[in-house]
């Protein structure tokens, strides 16, 4: 879901392998580290569920060269085991194309579409930042507050008086990971955003605030909790309200385990409970969290997000200064890449690309918006290992 201390854009660039049934185990691993980009996916050609092409309007462009590119790579990868989930390319409020391949429930053979509910892994940040900046849009917050001012009984005076908000949405705060050996110990025990404070709240800061960056989980369990004290609402009732009911998102939320949900897809993964690879695929349900939270875990659809991001980029959910705000990096990741606000800001090919990716045993995905060309390409799925070579891909060839 979300962070082990590696390069997010080292993972981004990593070849992986595909996900075969023929590996699949009825047994449970331990949990596992947790990556803070994309793992990935795959089918056998026998699974693959859905192709469809949906003609563009007449205000759409026509795709690209690289649209092209990008279709051949994902039904070539799920003819060969390689591709697992859902894919969608659209154009301006358009979608252009999209498809679905393999199994949501291997046990069961159910198969992918292009409306399954996939875990998002880190791409709930997206909507936690622009949760935080409709509070300061509404006078209720400022980003160069402390933890302090809207949280007093946060178990840590000397950090919750010396982290902003905006270090806080930056991953320059100084807070680490959640995912730690206390957590993999019983990972269902967590099911809300205070539930995590212990793993992380009377450690000591990886450097001053302001000082560096470093991928942060814990900063955005902060960043919900804010939510909730200031809304007076849960986290997830938050970004119901003002999030996924306004951009008619009817099929994004998050999950109990145990809840028995229809058309969610389950992650399948070959790591262990450090992130090494077992060669034996298991059902990642052992590894996840209780319920997914403000640092990821969520879950949504291809179609959802291409509403998010419509009602996004037409001010639905924020003004358009508040926009360029969340979207604008301002920090410095990797070369070509800045976090933003809950979005990653970088440059592939001289074309900006800005979105967030996630990633976690068994899952991957990303969701990135070209702003020059129009287009976006979503990608979700359910094993870890085929949405590298299409992160590749885009690299080297942005949708234009």
């Amino acid at each position: 879901m979300l962070a082990v201390r590696i390069s997010i854009v080292a993972v981004m660039l990593v070849l992986a392998a595909g996900c075969s049934a023929e590996t699949l185990s009825a047994g449970t691993p331990a949990p596992s580290a947790r990556s803070s980009t994309a793992v990935a996916p795959t089918t056998s050609p026998s699974t693959t569920a859905e192709t469809t092409t949906t003609p563009t309007s007449s205000t759409s462009a026509s795709p690209g060269a690289g649209i092209g590119g990008f279709v051949a790579l994902i039904e070539t990868m799920a003819s060969r085991d390689e591709f697992s989930g859902a894919a969608l390319i659209g154009h301006g409020e358009d979608v252009v194309w999209e498809t679905a391949a393999g199994l949501a429930n291997r046990e069961l053979n159910l198969p992918n579409l292009s409306d399954t509910r996939f875990n998002l892994g880190s791409m709930n940040k997206m909507f936690t930042a622009v949760a935080i900046l409709q509070l300061r849009e509404q006078g209720q917050l400022a980003l160069d507050d402390t933890i302090a001012a809207y949280l007093p009984d946060y178990p840590n005076d000397e950090v919750a008086g010396s982290i902003t908000i905006h270090q806080l949405l930056t991953h320059t705060s100084g807070l680490g990971d959640v995912f730690t050996a206390e957590f993999n110990a019983d990972p269902h025990a967590y099911r809300s955003n205070r539930d995590y404070l212990p793993l992380f709240a009377d450690a000591p800061l990886l450097f001053d605030p302001g000082a560096g960056w470093s991928y942060s989980n814990a900063g955005y369990v902060v960043l919900g909790l804010i939510i909730e004290r200031i809304s007076g609402r849960t986290y997830d009732a938050y970004v119901r309200e003002h999030i996924f009911e306004p951009s008619g998102m009817l099929s994004t939320s998050a999950y109990d385990i145990d809840e028995e949900i229809p058309n969610l897809a389950i992650g399948y993964t070959t790591q262990d409970a450090e992130g090494n690879e077992t060669g034996v695929l298991t059902a990642n349900t052992a590894l996840m969290p209780g319920r997914g939270f403000a640092a990821g875990g969520g879950y949504s659809t291809t179609g959802d997000l291409f509403r998010f991001r419509n009602a996004l980029l037409s001010n639905k959910l924020l003004n358009p200064s508040s926009i360029d705000l969340l979207t604008t990096g301002k920090a410095d990741m990797a070369e070509g890449v800045r976090y933003a606000y809950g979005f990653m800001d970088k440059v592939n090919k001289g074309r900006r690309v800005v979105g967030h990716s996630g990633g976690a045993p068994g899952v991957c995905s990303f969701f990135w918006v070209f702003p020059e060309s129009g287009y976006t390409a979503i990608l979700l799925s359910n094993c870890d290992g085929g949405c590298r070579p299409v992160l590749q891909y885009l690299k080297d060839n942005p949708l234009e």
